[in-house]
């Protein structure tokens, strides 16, 4: 069963997992991605809530619609995910990791060390 939190609407965790697993190469440009129902099945979700995930990765350009075939992830998607995410990242992620650094005394070569022990 798909966990998901309170703090964000399901559609948009939804869209967010679709994003993911794009930019994890499960599905590259002009490759069909699950149907409406298809995707609503497999995370246990309405299908109406599918369909606002579906709806909203449609605007952003991530997917694009083929009547009566499906969905298809659209040309230049992962570069439009990594752009909208890395935008994010930085303006609200990092500011949040500097606060709690500066308030717990933790200097970036600490970070940079936690870094490169991460990457083994």
């Amino acid at each position: 069963m798909t966990t998901f939190n309170s703090d964000k609407a399901i559609y948009l965790q939804m869209a967010d997992r679709l994003c993911d697993e794009i930019l994890a190469g499960t599905y590259r440009e002009d490759d069909r991605v699950p149907s409406v129902r298809e995707y609503a099945v497999m995370l246990e979700v309405n299908t109406n809530t599918a369909v606002k995930a579906y709806e909203a990765l449609a605007r952003r350009e991530v997917i694009y619609n083929r009547r009566g075939l499906g969905y298809f992830v659209s040309p230049g998607a992962r570069d439009r995910i990594l752009h909208a995410r890395r935008e994010e990242f930085m303006s609200r992620t990092l500011p949040s990791v500097f606060r709690n650094m500066r308030l717990l005394g933790i200097g970036i070569e600490e970070v940079n060390e936690a870094w490169e022990r991460g990457k083994s």
